[in-house]
């Protein structure tokens, strides 16, 4: 069975590693958020790729939920002396890994390319897979101003509220390799619990992959990433709030309409009356070790009808 999974960054991750366990690994093609991307101290950093990596080969640290486990910041600590850009934390064991993707794309690789070959290296075995190669950001718009994505989340702790969010580079940007190819060749689509705003409505701003979500032949699920309305982590249901009408599983679904045929939600969230033709699936989804990851993935394949 091959599975294609549209997937942000650390929510997304954690589900993946549920996913992995219960499906083969091989068989998994993740289309991720590239539109996190930053260049910082003139190295090219995808956070959301990077979640993904390190939790699925076992580099990521638990106890913080991002970046590399035993970890060291020497590096960035040089820089805030030196008076450089500290704000976004990168440290040394992380900084390793964009040095050399900086270094390939410099040489002419693609996005794509380049993730490949640094999974290929930390032995992934899921297939990586950038929404595009092409240039593709985030945009906040507040009442404070429009930043970002970084700028907005991380520098300033993601305080102002969102009065809409724009998709810079959507509309010339292509497909990265192999990701219309995953979709194409999927017996089932997953949408994984990551913010429907700035984690999977990027990749769907490619119109490409939309297309082809929309001309599905098979199932296509996803997973709500609220517990009880609101976000386990992260500003997910402030912004359903302001910018779909509320935190309730109708206002999840509404952000795939056309897309999906079920949606995962929390017991917490049920029961739910979903928009027509969405199937409201109710289980535990707060992730809370591997094993809950494991039956959430379990029951998303489920409501596809592909149990693992």
């Amino acid at each position: 069975m091959n599975v294609a999974v549209l997937s942000g960054g650390v929510g997304g991750a954690r589900f993946l590693r549920g996913l992995v366990a219960v499906v083969d690994p091989g068989n998994v093609s993740i289309v991720g958020n590239v539109a996190d991307d930053i260049e910082l101290l003139g190295l090219h950093v995808s956070p959301d790729l990077d979640s993904v990596l390190y939790t699925l080969t076992g580099r990521s640290d638990e106890e913080k939920g991002w970046g590399r486990a035993d970890e060291s910041w020497h590096a960035l600590e040089t820089v805030s002396e030196l008076g450089g850009e500290d704000w976004f934390r990168l440290g040394d064991r992380d900084l390793g890994l964009h040095l050399v993707r900086t270094e390939l794309l410099r040489a002419g690789a693609p996005l794509s390319e380049a993730t490949g070959t640094i999974a290929r290296a930390f032995g992934l075995e899921a297939q990586l897979l950038p929404a595009t190669d092409d240039p593709l950001r985030t945009l906040l718009e507040t009442p404070a101003g429009t930043f970002p994505f970084q700028t907005w989340f991380v520098a300033r702790g993601h305080r102002d509220e969102v009065d809409a969010v724009h998709y810079a580079g959507a509309p010339e940007a292509a497909p990265a390799p192999g990701v219309l190819e995953a979709l194409r060749d999927a017996d089932v689509i997953l949408i994984a619990p990551s913010t429907p705003y700035v984690s999977i409505g990027p990749i769907l701003a490619v119109a490409e992959i939309r297309a082809a979500l929309e001309a599905r032949t098979v199932p296509c699920v996803a997973v709500s990433p609220l517990v009880g309305g609101r976000a386990v982590k992260g500003p997910a249901d402030r912004m359903l709030e302001r910018l779909a009408g509320g935190t309730t599983p109708a206002h999840v679904a509404s952000c795939y309409l056309g897309l999906i045929d079920a949606l995962v939600l929390d017991v917490a969230d049920a029961p739910a009356e979903l928009p027509h033709g969405i199937r409201p699936v109710v289980t535990h989804t707060l992730m809370t070790d591997l094993d809950a990851a494991r039956q959430l993935a379990a029951a998303a394949l489920d409501a596809a009808g592909a149990p693992a």
